[in-house]
């Protein structure tokens, strides 16, 4: 890209990702004396309605995974009655560790899990994934001298495993993909070593909405006596109904003996607020190692089961309070809806010439086009005010299907608005809009070059 297109990809960005980047009324100091409350709920208020519009009228992939008005109008009674809690002081607000150990009773339970399955509530699937990773470090090294790890990752598993091998001082170990957009179940065989900790599989991936060969994965994981960790934080609110409802899923809980660990997002198909997720292991030896203990410090005993100190007690019992309206009917039935709409939207792809679906998946549908450019539908969406979610390798771009795409007329927007979209991009037409130009200019620089230009993107996002 030449100068006058990075100019204008910031400008857009600036547009979109710092709409009140205003000199005027940018804050950069306390002020001397407080606002009044009435201003300050009205300056939220505008912030909230302009917002809340794209999600609550369905035209975003993911992000909100329910938003119904009954639902959010209860958790703000939920909010009400615990915003001060924190389950760091277990003797304060004992209710806390229990409605946590009722969480993990409860999903536990949707995993086939038996009475040994130990877990705790994080604050997101990143932390699940990385207190997995860490937890497998410190058990093979232990238990087998492991003092280089390695872990056998898809090429489509989360970069958060990536961040936790980065933390955490561990080998990732790539395994491609088979045509199906699976993992590749022999070259996962091969890649196993004394170093190996563990093998991870996605259930469903990120990218694709692809659930990799569990089944057969595990059976490696136990032969060679390594973990293997499912990363159902997408699916874990899913999957477990949709092989009940006629979807063909395969086994991917603790039903296969090798599986060890299993994240799941409360926050995502859970319907739960942001910053909660589950994690679950299948016995104590391993949850043993997740835990951080200190009996020595002079501030007294200290010890924590996930990564933060303090933890904000309402995420949990919001998390515990939306499992307990829901039910298991509850879960079935807002799968039922989220996996016909998937259906109904992958049909529609298929009748549309010049774009593509990625694989056979369920809910979360990767499209891509080698005609108009994934990237320029992409563009051109977001114009017509759709925030999907931009992939590589290869360009292309997925909607992850959420309660609000079940809402009537939403699903026929979308495939209106995309053959359209992908009409305008194979004439060569073009839209700056979003952030489909950031991923467009992240895949055309040399890949030692990608990291710098996202960090002084995230830099610029955090400036004044």
């Amino acid at each position: 890209m030449d100068d006058l297109d990075v100019t204008g990809m910031m400008n857009d960005l600036r547009r979109r990702l710092k709409p009140y980047d205003d000199p005027r009324r940018k804050i950069s100091d306390m002020p001397e004396n407080g606002m009044k409350k009435e201003d300050i709920l009205g300056q939220l208020r505008k912030y909230a309605e302009t917002e809340n519009e794209p999600w609550k009228h369905g035209m975003v992939s993911g992000a909100v995974y329910h938003g119904g008005d009954e639902l959010l109008d209860f958790l703000e009674k939920v909010y009400h009655i615990y915003s001060q809690s924190n389950p760091l002081h277990p003797d304060i607000w004992p209710s806390l560790t229990k409605m946590e150990n009722e969480i993990v009773a409860m999903s536990s339970g949707i995993m086939n899990g038996g009475e040994s399955v130990r877990g705790s509530v994080t604050s997101g699937g990143t932390e699940s994934i990385l207190l997995a990773m860490k937890t497998y470090r410190d058990y093979y090294r232990s238990v087998k001298g492991i003092s280089e790890p390695e872990i056998i990752l898809p090429t489509s598993a989360h970069a958060a495993f990536l961040k936790a091998c980065d933390y955490f001082c561990m080998k990732p170990v790539f395994v491609e993909l088979d045509h199906e957009f699976r993992v590749d179940v022999e070259k996962v065989r091969e890649a196993v070593n004394h170093n190996t900790v563990a093998i991870v599989g996605s259930a469903p991936s990120f990218p694709y909405g692809i659930i990799d060969p569990i089944e057969e994965l595990s059976r490696i994981a136990a032969e060679h006596n390594i973990g293997m960790h499912v990363d159902a934080c997408l699916g874990g609110f899913v999957i477990p109904w949709a092989e009940k409802l006629g979807y063909h899923t395969g086994k991917f809980d603790f039903s296969l003996p090798g599986v060890t660990s299993i994240s799941m997002d409360t926050h995502k198909y859970g319907f739960g607020p942001k910053g909660t997720s589950v994690l679950l292991y299948r016995n104590s030896d391993l949850f043993q190692q997740q835990i951080y203990a200190n009996g020595t410090w002079q501030g007294g005993i200290y010890f924590t089961p996930t990564m933060a100190g303090s933890r904000p007690g309402y995420p949990i019992v919001a998390a515990w309070a939306v499992m307990m309206i829901m039910g298991r009917k509850g879960y079935m039935e807002s799968s039922r809806k989220i996996l016909e709409t998937g259906k109904f939207i992958k049909e529609g792809i298929r009748k549309i010439p010049g774009i593509s679906i990625l694989g056979d998946p369920l809910w979360v549908i990767a499209m891509s086009s080698e005609k108009g450019g994934a990237y320029r539908i992409m563009d051109i969406m977001g114009k017509k005010g759709w925030m999907l979610s931009g992939l590589a390798n290869p360009p292309a771009f997925h909607i992850a299907l959420t309660m609000r795409q079940t809402y009537p007329g939403v699903r026929e927007k979308f495939l209106e608005d995309l053959r359209s979209s992908v009409e305008e991009a194979s004439m060569g037409s073009r839209s700056e809009a979003g952030m489909a130009p950031v991923y467009g200019m992240a895949s055309a620089l040399p890949e030692e070059q990608v990291s710098f230009f996202l960090k002084n993107i995230v830099e610029w996002l955090y400036s004044q």
